[in-house]
Formats: structure tokens, C-alpha cells, sequence
């Protein structure tokens, strides 16, 4: 960005992400004085948060790149010129990710919200009832001794039992991009544990 800083990322960073992160930022720094950077960040900022919402649509990657060249050819500064560059670093090394945004509607980062889903393993429910006491919706169901299940309606994705789940457990996952599993029937979702005593 210019600023000499460096900035990691690991494999949960989603990367049309990082590119609408920064043109949001941008878009609110420019001048307004010349049109490809005033309205080119504007569309390219509506295209990429489109993307990350999972209602982009065939095309919206090569008007990106149309809108970024543009933008570095066209623009009056060295801000709208180099606007673009969050965007093109990104779509020349992860294409991949744009892609499976816009064509499979799947965040491969499992980052953007409106593209992911949080589902309970009932392999891995030991029935703990921690990630329900701690759900701020109530969208958990279960008990004591009854594998919890997620009311998919009722979850507002906030992430709260994915950071409390118990380590030993992980029975929450994200998912993307596929249907969330259909719920056990109730009689299958008791759990019989072992009596302590002998």
C-alpha cells in the first residue's frame, strides 16, 4: 500500500476479501477530481463486495480487470493509479478464490460470512452444552446427553460456538460451498455414556 509495512496472512484470510478491504479504504481516501478513480474504485468496490457476498456473477472478474487498467492508465494520481493494485496482486496469485466465489458460491478461506455455514459434527458432540449456553440466538439444539445441532434459520454466523467448542472435541466446523448435512433424528442423538462406578 505504499506505507512500507508488511502485513502476514495465513490460509484463513480470504483474498477477494483483502482486495474489497483495501478499495474500501481507498475509495474513501480519493479526491473525487478525476472519474476513473472517483467511480472506477466505486464499481470496483461494488464488485468485490458482490463477490464476497456470493451474488457475483459471470463476467464480474473481467470487469474488474477492465475497470483496474483503467484506473492505472487513466487516473490523475499516483492513489488512483496504484488503487487497483490490492486487487490485481490478488487475482494474479489466487484467481482460484475469485473463482470459487463467483462460480461455486464457496469462500475457500471459509472467511466470508455470507458464504459459509456453521455445522456440528455429530461424530464429534460429546454434548457438552457449552457452545449452547454461549450461542447469543439461541440457534443450538440440544442438551445434556443430545448431540446439539445447529437451527440453520436461526444462526446469525456469528462464530461464537466455533471459539468455544472445546479443543478436545472440534465438533464445529464451517463449511462451504456444499448443503448443510440434514439433522439426526432425535432417538439418534443420544449419547449413553458409561457409568463411573463399579
Amino acid at each position: 500500500m505504499g506505507s512500507g509495512g508488511m502485513i502476514v496472512m495465513d490460509e484463513d484470510t480470504c483474498m477477494p476479501d483483502v482486495a474489497r478491504y483495501f478499495l474500501d479504504f481507498l475509495t474513501d481516501e480519493s479526491c473525487g477530481k478525476c472519474v476513473p478513480c472517483r467511480e472506477g474504485m466505486r464499481q470496483m468496490l461494488k464488485l468485490l463486495t458482490n463477490i464476497t457476498q456470493g451474488k457475483g456473477k459471470e463476467g464480474d472478474i473481467e470487469l474488474l480487470e477492465e475497470l483496474a487498467e483503467t484506473a492505472q492508465e487513466a487516473a490523475l494520481c499516483a492513489l488512483g493509479k496504484s488503487s487497483p493494485n490490492p486487487f490485481l496482486s490478488t487475482l494474479k496469485y489466487f484467481r482460484d478464490e475469485y473463482e470459487a466465489h463467483v462460480k461455486e458460491k464457496r469462500c475457500p478461506a471459509l472467511s466470508c460470512k455470507e458464504l459459509i455455514a456453521y455445522y456440528i459434527d455429530p461424530a464429534k458432540c460429546n454434548a457438552c452444552t457449552t457452545c449452547g449456553k454461549k450461542c447469543p440466538t439461541g440457534a443450538i439444539i440440544g442438551g445434556k446427553n443430545l448431540i446439539h445441532m445447529i437451527d440453520q434459520e436461526k444462526c446469525t454466523k456469528c462464530g461464537t460456538c466455533f471459539e468455544v467448542c472445546p479443543p478436545k472435541f472440534r465438533a464445529v466446523t464451517k463449511i462451504s460451498g456444499v448443503p448443510v448435512p440434514p439433522p439426526l433424528p432425535e432417538e439418534a442423538r443420544t449419547i449413553v455414556r458409561e457409568s463411573k462406578q463399579k
